[in-house]
């Protein structure tokens, strides 16, 4: 029996990356996966190779500062599959300047800063919001934050500061989300990933000094991969952790334990 049979999971910025590893994972474990984007080719090419091997996905354009587009992405994992079990909130940006460097506080502009607030904390309130009544209509649910360990220490990440904030915001509103639906049978928790090759830090970890500093401050040494977040997240997921909510998996290859 796969780990998520019978499951309904809906995935945010499922079209490249940690989001699309945890897609194609999820669809091997037997779940139903709505995977939500703005990159629309690209995550129609997610969904046709999933359903080639055999699972079953559906597509659905989805900016995670828009409400309307959080009703209709739920909407659609209820209408075509009958429920919601699990939601991922994976969408997210850097803030990091084009370069990839990061970006000074005193030289970081209000706008920056909105930007990286509104999508990577209040898309993830805005899913949690509307997710939470169809998992109360199924009977509980799985909402996986993915926040980073931006969000537990300072001095990583490469934004001036928004990046952190936003992702020490998705750790709190995690356990607030955790203790108000418990009683629902709703739980919620945070993966805290570190340095992971992923698109997003493709830019940064190009550049050969800060991919020999990333790796002097990995214990395990190496660069993490899409997979490794994939399979905290399964197990977030999966009924394996039923007795797990408020918490905080940190998969950083032991960056944050020094």
């Amino acid at each position: 029996m796969s780990r998520l049979d019978g499951k309904v999971a809906l995935i945010s910025g499922g079209a490249r990356g940690q989001g699309a590893a945890e897609a194609k994972l999820f669809a091997r474990e037997g779940a139903k996966v709505v995977l939500g984007d703005i990159l629309d080719e690209a995550g129609k090419q997610v969904e046709e190779e999933i359903r080639q091997q055999g699972g079953e996905a559906t597509y659905v354009h989805l900016d995670v500062t828009s409400e309307a587009e959080w009703v209709e992405a739920v909407g659609t994992a209820v209408n075509r599959y009958g429920k919601l079990d699990i939601l991922v909130n994976n969408a997210g940006i850097s803030g990091a300047s084009a370069s990839g460097e990061q970006v000074r506080l005193e030289d970081a502009s209000a706008a920056a800063w909105d930007r990286v607030l509104a999508v990577n904390a209040k898309g993830v309130f805005l899913g949690t919001k509307h997710a939470i009544p169809a998992m109360r209509q199924a009977g509980g649910g799985s909402i996986i934050n993915i926040s980073s360990i931006a969000g537990l220490v300072g001095g990583f990440g490469p934004s001036s500061g928004a990046y952190g904030a936003s992702k020490g915001a998705v750790r709190l509103l995690t356990k607030s989300t955790a203790t108000q639906y418990a009683k629902d049978g709703i739980r919620c928790n945070s993966v805290h990933p570190g340095v992971i090759d992923t698109p997003m830090t493709e830019r940064s970890l190009s550049v050969p000094a800060t991919r020999e500093d990333r790796l002097r401050r990995t214990p395990l040494g190496r660069i993490g991969t899409t997979e490794d977040i994939a399979y905290g997240v399964l197990y977030l997921a999966s009924d394996e952790a039923s007795f797990v909510t408020g918490s905080e998996l940190v998969i950083d290859g032991g960056y944050t334990a020094q």
